[in-house]
């Protein structure tokens, strides 16, 4: 295994000079307190906070202080083991009286990277009921659905993927709706700093899927199963100015292959932001599309989601 060769050097013994890194794009970070433990450089940025860069992407750094220091980086081997990474959120609404009501709703997620391969899963849960009393209440969301996705680097960039989706919706008359698909996709930026706006993550997929599904009512000419291609981004950006604030954009676009006027649109725009320890508030809106839904149902369903969570 070849093992990553960083050099520190200073450039100047003066320490009224900020400490900066170069990175291997070009881009420069200025702070201080530059240390290089394993294959992380520690630093603290001027714009960013504490931040902890691979150090494989870093060319060297320059400190206050006159050391130049050759560092190794973890063999394989000896790196810290994978760990999985996940968030859940729960919202719950409820009112006694005059109108009685219950609404709630459960978003998880799970989530590992390794040095090529990425995995993700998606939960959700929705559900409202309302009414006068709890004698003649009545449903008015019954959702739920949970997906997952694995994605193969064949470079820093580009990776082919694979994922699979399963969902039903009593009020929307879905009985179920299963899709299977794969595709190519290039990871733009993956926790990058740039400039001094903060940290962003973009990747952007192109693929086709097969979808299967079944309405409680349906037209006479709808298709029980079709291909459709696909078309998705996923957006994550942290400020400079607060980088316990993570705001999130995903997109998601479906048009049946042989008909276009047939597709479906999943898409959502939110935050979270860290309260207390992992604890953190997450705040969005969610929109879903859907062309041709079931007999007497509308095509858009929107969900405005605020709630409280814990992320590891």
């Amino acid at each position: 295994m070849k093992r990553l060769m960083l050099v520190v050097a200073a450039m100047t013994a003066a320490s009224a000079f900020a400490d900066r890194v170069i990175m291997k794009s070009g881009s420069v970070l200025t702070g201080s307190g530059a240390v290089v433990a394993g294959d992380k450089v520690k630093f603290t940025s001027d714009d960013l906070g504490a931040v902890e860069l691979p150090a494989d992407k870093v060319a060297f750094v320059e400190t206050a202080e006159e050391k130049k220091v050759e560092v190794a980086a973890l063999p394989p081997e000896q790196k810290p083991p994978e760990t999985w990474h996940g968030s859940i959120n729960v919202a719950y609404e409820s009112a006694r009286g005059n109108t009685y009501k219950n609404n709630a709703s459960i978003i998880a997620n799970l989530n590992r990277r390794w040095d090529n391969d990425r995995v993700n899963f998606d939960f959700g849960y929705y559900y409202s009921e309302t009414g006068t009393s709890k004698h003649d209440r009545e449903k008015s969301t019954d959702r739920w659905e949970i997906e997952g996705q694995h994605d193969h680097f064949w470079n820093k960039s580009f990776y082919t993927y694979e994922n699979g989706r399963y969902e039903q919706d009593d009020i929307a008359g879905l009985d179920f709706r299963l899709r299977l698909g794969g595709g190519l996709g290039y990871q733009w930026f993956e926790k990058d700093a740039l400039w001094s706006i903060g940290t962003l993550s973009f990747n952007q997929e192109l693929g086709a899927a097969w979808i299967r599904v079944d309405y409680a009512e349906k037209d006479d000419d709808a298709e029980k199963s079709y291909a459709t291609l696909r078309y998705a981004h996923h957006l994550k950006y942290f400020p400079k100015w607060n980088p316990e604030i993570e705001a999130f954009h995903n997109l998601e676009f479906l048009p049946q292959v042989d008909d276009f006027d047939n597709h479906l649109i999943k898409a959502d725009v939110g935050f979270t932001t860290k309260i207390i320890m992992d604890f953190d508030l997450l705040a969005k809106i969610e929109w879903e599309y859907n062309s041709m839904p079931s007999v007497g149902r509308k095509s858009s369903d929107f969900r405005y989601i605020v709630g409280l969570g814990y992320k590891w």
